[in-house]
């Protein structure tokens, strides 16, 4: 009677199991769909001449795959040149003073005691909850009272100073480098300055990597800030802009310059994602 007993209910954990795997896996099919149909699109489209264009389906592929005049278009009529020069130059000044600047206040929260500590970290809390959109007025007056409008000093000031997360990131990872270093570093004559630049940042790699990496795609992306605060020179996010005007009804122009954007930060991301996952986990985990 046992053995009765057990068939049917086997028998049901077995439809159980297979039931989940599948809706496991169809539900994975249908993510990586609704994620590389429009890329699909996206990449059909731009070795599409216009006449091909107009008289195919979006998932048609093209009929020449070395069209390449949707690019040349793009990358000359859209200013593309300036865009990656301008995004290039603001990309490295923030990324650099944005590890700087959060790197010393990681190390100033987390090695020192002083009064009202706490309500520092609760002032980066309440920081990280409040709409960026909601103090964009504010912003805004204050760039211009300082005569920083249009200029790509307005940007990198803006990207250095709103990035609390990173200065949470690089505390959860400094907590996993022990004091002890600090203190043998001192006990040998070494100051605070020494014992950041040469002990504690080179520790922090991992961290300054995920940092830059995040970062960086961030403001790469980034369309607002230099559509509003850049409008006489272009990014590389506001040169697509460009496509809205002449090129508004050429969508397979809009294709290839969509392509050359996304390419450098495809590569980037394949080249570094281990530095991704190494310091988000490790901050995770502590």
């Amino acid at each position: 009677m046992t053995t009765a007993h057990h068939a049917p209910e086997s028998g049901l954990l077995r439809a159980r199991r297979i039931t989940a795997g599948g809706a496991k896996y169809l539900s994975l099919v249908i993510a990586a769909a609704v994620t590389l149909v429009p890329l699909v699109t996206v990449v059909f489209a731009s070795f599409k001449t216009p006449a091909e264009y107009g008289s195919t389906g979006p998932m048609t592929p093209p009929a020449n795959w070395f069209n390449f005049a949707n690019f040349a278009t793009a990358f000359d009529s859209g200013g593309m040149l300036e865009g990656f020069l301008n995004t290039g130059i603001v990309l490295a000044v923030s990324l650099a003073g944005t590890v700087f600047i959060g790197t010393m206040a990681a190390y100033g929260l987390d090695r020192f005691e002083f009064r009202g500590k706490r309500l520092v970290f609760g002032l980066f809390l309440v920081a990280t909850l409040v709409p960026g959109v909601t103090s964009q007025v504010a912003t805004f007056q204050l760039i211009n009272g300082m005569g920083l409008y249009d200029t790509r000093t307005a940007l990198i000031l803006l990207f250095m100073g709103t990035d609390i997360i990173a200065i949470y990131l690089f505390i959860q990872f400094m907590q996993s480098i022990p004091a002890s270093l600090d203190e043998a570093a001192m006990l040998d004559g070494a100051n605070r300055w020494t014992i950041y630049w040469m002990i504690v940042l080179p520790l922090l790699r991992p961290a300054i990597a995920t940092v830059v990496i995040i970062k960086g795609i961030a403001i790469y992306n980034e369309f607002y800030a230099p559509f509003l605060y850049l409008p006489s020179e272009g990014l590389i996010s506001t040169s697509l802009f460009r496509f809205k005007g002449p090129f508004g009804a050429q969508w397979e122009v809009i294709s290839a310059g969509t392509l050359i954007v996304i390419i450098p930060t495809l590569v980037a991301f394949l080249f570094l994602q281990r530095w991704i996952y190494k310091g988000l986990t490790t901050g995770a985990v502590k």
